[in-house]
């Protein structure tokens, strides 16, 4: 039971054309008949533009774990394609992903001071509490015959939610927080329109605007450290300095985006995921205690992030191929995670799959700071959801979310009881 389009068979000669930049049709709704060939013929593909595309789970690994070889930094890549110095080059050369030590390891130490096991294990009866709610306001409407929203409605209000209180932003103060991550990350599309960019610059300054005042506040009226990240961040704590103002700001807005459009992706596709696959659905019903591995099956099966970047800092050779200093390596998690020399029969949706040691978060030591947050909101709004309605139904008009970066979906109607 799947939505996709058809498509016309990718062959070994048309997979050779293939250009990140100006995708095939029916890529960016289904990639994955183009990762298969990929994987098949051409794991590692020279790009029009000089850059490498690298599909296998073994070369991304390899690379996520040398931070020698392989660099983070992004600013060589970034000023042509933001401009240097403007806000976008400003924020995405900032922020904790596109970086490498010292950066990046004085923003991972405060966010990891903050982020520990019992600090999590501290979130989970509000992110209940506000799952819950959720839940009862989309069983209201259902009841009165509407069809409601699983992106709107549900997934993406609840890291806004979680991430908001991390950074205790005020709650009548979220409202723009959801449209500046969703541009601010769309920038990271391999190409982009002249209106993309424009309203991407834009929304880096507005969000750093409104952060300069909440800082200023937060300043004034510092939070408890325990809980409150920003104070943490603006304290230094956990790390051996402090951060200057512009790595302050720009890691605001960092943890804002990254734990957002993620983890919305990541309930949203796994709810998808569950409706497409009855079998699964039913399995996970009559078997509650599977969902942690569900939902780490949700995250390899459709990872919520399909793409990832590093650079060269030397020569290096992959199959035969000769790949210069600086160049810039396309890294496609979503290919990796479905690469059958690494999972068994990779292209099914098993819930108890074993093992399981997906990319979805990276790897290496830029492996994603906030994995652990993440798995329980996934495990609490999908468990919690399939258990108030198990007999859900995903209505016709679904959208993908229309990126190559980001695999979500940007309407998900759904009919609930």
């Amino acid at each position: 039971m799947g939505v996709r389009a058809e498509i016309e068979p990718v062959t070994a000669e048309t997979v050779q054309a293939f250009d990140l930049e100006a995708p095939p049709p029916g890529f960016v709704d289904d990639p994955f008949p183009f990762y298969a060939a990929l994987l098949a013929h051409a794991p590692v593909l020279r790009q029009p533009n000089g850059s490498v595309l690298l599909s296998r789970y073994a070369d991304l690994d390899r690379i996520y774990r040398d931070t020698k070889l392989y660099s983070s930094d992004k600013k060589a890549a970034f000023a042509p394609k933001f401009g240097a110095g403007s806000p976008l080059f400003e924020h995405h050369t900032t922020s904790l992903v596109f970086n490498d030590p010292p950066l990046h390891t004085r923003v991972r130490k405060i966010m990891t001071s903050a982020l520990t096991p019992r600090a999590i294990a501290k979130m989970e009866p509000g992110l209940t509490e506000t799952v819950d709610h959720l839940l009862d306001t989309m069983r209201l409407r259902a009841e009165e015959g509407e069809t409601v929203d699983l992106i709107e409605d549900f997934a993406s209000s609840i890291p806004i939610q979680v991430i908001g209180n991390l950074l205790d932003v005020p709650m009548d103060e979220r409202g723009p927080l959801r449209e500046w991550s969703l541009v601010i990350l769309g920038a990271l599309e391999p190409s982009l329109t002249p209106e993309q960019l424009k309203r991407g610059q834009e929304a880096v300054t507005e969000f750093k605007t409104y952060l300069e005042d909440l800082v200023a506040r937060r300043r004034a009226r510092p939070g408890n450290p325990e809980t409150d990240v920003l104070t943490r961040l603006i304290n230094g704590d956990g790390a051996d300095e402090k951060l200057s103002e512009i790595e302050l700001l720009q890691n605001c807005i960092f943890i804002l985006n990254a734990g957002h459009e993620t983890t919305t992706n990541l309930i949203g596709n796994g709810l998808a995921a569950l409706n497409d696959h009855p079998g699964e659905k039913a399995r996970l019903i009559g078997n509650p205690e599977i969902i942690t591995s569900a939902v780490e099956e949700f995250l390899r099966f459709s990872s919520p992030n399909q793409l990832g970047n590093r650079e060269t800092t030397a020569p290096i050779e992959i199959d035969g191929m000769e790949i210069a200093t600086g160049t810039n390596l396309h890294l496609c998690i979503g290919a990796a995670n479905r690469d059958p020399a690494q999972f068994e029969d990779p292209d099914r949706l098993d819930l108890t799959r074993r093992p399981n040691r997906h990319l979805a978060f990276a790897g290496g030591p830029h492996v994603c700071v906030g994995l652990t947050l993440a798995r329980m909101e996934g495990r609490i709004a999908i468990g919690r959801f399939l258990d108030r309605f198990p007999d859900f139904q995903i209505a016709d008009g679904r959208v993908p979310g229309g990126r190559m970066r980001f695999r979500g979906y940007a309407r998900l109607p759904a009919r609930l009881i």
